[in-house]
């Protein structure tokens, strides 16, 4: 990545459906796009631990536990909306929420631009969206936008131990095409042979 470059944006929210982890790979479903993207906050939680021994602190460890994401964006369309959340859009158009309903894993990808040009992409691997808080309030003399956040908890992939990945578009060491087909597909590791 590029060293010392603030990001200084966000766009090109994408998500995919995630169809099969497991021992034998991951697959996703093709990416799609949602409009006015807003806020997307990472915040991986670390098990630590301190062994003690001769009165002071010897051994220490850690581990990644699950990884919280909020997703704030401009607006999430029904269509969105039912694929992250496992609700369903009826023959009327209308979004209809059940509490059988169950979210499906999914991969979440974006773009931040980088102080002085360029972009980090970004892919996190599998996480399920939970139901929003919804708000509703009255227009008054100053008009408070309300936009929705959506949460989710990722983890790792059961393939491959995977949970991000991560790009700056201005590295030297960007493999021919990566940035190209960032969104076109969940990006996956290029298989040695």
């Amino acid at each position: 990545m590029s060293e010392g470059k603030p990001i200084v944006g966000l766009r090109d929210i994408h998500y995919a459906i995630l169809s099969s982890d497991g021992v034998d790979g991951t697959e996703y479903e093709t990416p799609k796009r949602i409009v006015g993207g807003i806020n997307v906050s990472i915040t991986p939680t670390v098990n630590d631990s301190t062994l003690y021994a001769d009165d002071g602190p010897s051994e220490n460890d850690a581990s990644l536990g699950e990884i919280g994401v909020a997703l704030n964006t401009k607006g999430l369309p029904k269509e969105a909306q039912a694929d992250l959340l496992g609700h369903k859009v009826n023959s009327d158009g209308v979004l209809v929420k059940s509490t059988n309903d169950q979210a499906p894993y999914v991969a979440l990808g974006f773009r931040s631009l980088l102080s002085g040009g360029g972009y980090r992409y970004v892919w996190l691997y599998k996480g399920r969206f939970r139901p929003q808080e919804q708000n509703y309030q009255t227009k008054g003399e100053n008009i408070e936008y309300q936009t929705p956040t959506i949460n989710a908890t990722f983890v790792r992939r059961e393939s491959d131990d995977q949970w991000q990945a991560v790009v700056d578009q201005n590295d030297p060491d960007i493999a021919p095409g990566v940035i190209e087909n960032w969104f076109n597909e969940v990006y996956e590791e290029a298989s040695e042979v």
